[in-house]
This record gives structure tokens, sequence and C-alpha cells, in this order.
């Protein structure tokens, strides 16, 4: 299948889906023409990517583990690879730290607000 097919099959536009092959998450053959050929597998792979980029990990960590997860028909199911775990922890850790720091900065900006006696909206 062509990049366009490949778009509207997974809700993705071409220029990101030659973004995921840069970064090494894709791998489409190319024809004689110049053309990349998507497989049907693509369509699940890109699923993938747009699943791990939801939890957070960059581009950078899933080209490590994108390997680690596999599809049941519905949702992506994790392997057993230390690597995703090792990742995913780190991941996780950081975006708690994340909210904790932006949790104190709406509690310092909701004391500014209410130092000006405006409502909070």
């Amino acid at each position: 299948m062509r990049i366009g097919d490949l778009a509207d099959r997974t809700g993705v536009s071409p220029r990101l889906l030659r973004y995921y092959e840069e970064q090494g998450l894709l791998r489409p053959a190319r024809l004689p023409n110049g053309y990349r050929a998507y497989e049907e597998s693509d369509v699940i792979t890109v699923r993938h990517i747009r699943a791990l980029l939801a939890a957070g990990l960059p581009t950078s960590v899933i080209v490590q583990v994108l390997h680690c997860v596999h599809d049941d028909g519905e949702r992506i199911v994790p392997a057993s690879c230390p690597a995703l775990v090792k990742h995913l922890r780190q991941e996780h850790a950081r975006i708690s730290e994340t909210i904790v720091q932006l949790q104190t900065s709406q509690r310092v900006l909701g004391g500014i607000l209410a130092a000006t006696g405006s409502e909070e909206e």
C-alpha cells in the first residue's frame, strides 16, 4: 500500500509517517519509482507507535522498545521485555514529577490570583 493509503487507514498524516520513517520506526520498501510501499503490518505498527507516544515515550525510546509490544486485536500488549519495563518506569516517574511541579505552579498562581481579589475561573 502507498503512503496515502496508510495515512487513510491509520488517521496519521503522510508527513508524520515520513517522520516515523526518519526516526527508524517504520521501514517501508521502496518501489523502482521511489514510492514507499507499506505492508498490512505497518497499520498495526503505526497504532503501536501512537499508543507509545500517548504514553509519553519519545520516538528515540520507542525505536528501542517497539519490538516489545504486540497486538491482541484491540489494544497493545507488552511482552516481557526488560527494556520496555525500564523505559516505562522512567517515563512514569518523569510524568509524576511533572505533575507535582504543575500542581505547585497551580497553587502559586491560585495564591497570586487570590491576592489580587480576582475570582478563579
